[in-house]
């Protein structure tokens, strides 16, 4: 699940349960507008947030007790029942455990990821990727700084579950010399969370 906020566009939060394409179903209670795709509820546009004292535009970083707040907050404005979120780290280390060419795409490789609670099989394409590195992963679900959501996919035909990133994607540099994934540090932990304070 992601929130998304943007002071701009209103006092509106955006929830998203379900990354999925549309065409979606609408229907409106109150401040809640319900979204669904196929009679299944993928989100929410809720109005009248402002009691949220949200500030930041864009993805919302959610802590335990905002999403007590907003549970409480949607409760009061008609929820039946308050949503569950995985508040665990999206961008996570993890160890590329086997990295091969794909069966039938020169320019992308199968990797085989650790990310300390599973493997990830990943869809690569950067030319600098190779068994026995360290890397960010983002996990399916987590929000990329460009607003991209990551989703399970298939490329030429190979089930990908996770992206491994590079310093542009994660909005550390615009250069184009920066093309290349991001190999952290040997003394990074499996399945970290990237962006912890140490």
């Amino acid at each position: 699940m992601n929130i998304f906020y943007n002071a701009i566009v209103g006092d509106y939060i955006f929830i998203t349960l379900d990354p999925v394409d549309g065409p979606f179903e609408y229907s409106k209670n109150g401040d809640i507008v319900t979204i669904k795709k196929d009679g299944k509820v993928v989100g929410y546009n809720v109005s009248g947030v402002s009691s949220l004292g949200l500030t930041s535009n864009g993805p919302v970083k959610l802590t335990e007790p905002l999403m007590a707040q907003i549970n409480d907050l949607l409760i009061y404005k008609g929820l039946e029942s308050p949503l569950e979120v995985d508040l665990s780290p999206k961008f996570v280390v993890g160890y590329v455990e086997t990295c091969e060419k794909h069966p039938d795409a020169d320019k992308l490789n199968v990797t085989t990821v650790d990310v300390g609670t599973e493997k990830l099989q990943i869809v690569c394409g950067a030319k600098n990727i190779a068994q026995g590195q360290k890397v960010v992963v983002a996990k399916v679900g987590a929000v990329m700084p460009s607003g991209m959501q990551i989703k399970d996919a298939e490329l030429r035909g190979v089930p990908s579950k996770g992206m491994i990133c590079s310093e542009r994607e994660l909005g550390f540099t615009d250069s184009e010399e920066k093309k290349g994934i991001l190999v952290l540090d040997d003394a990074r932990q499996i399945g970290e969370d990237f962006f912890k304070e140490v």
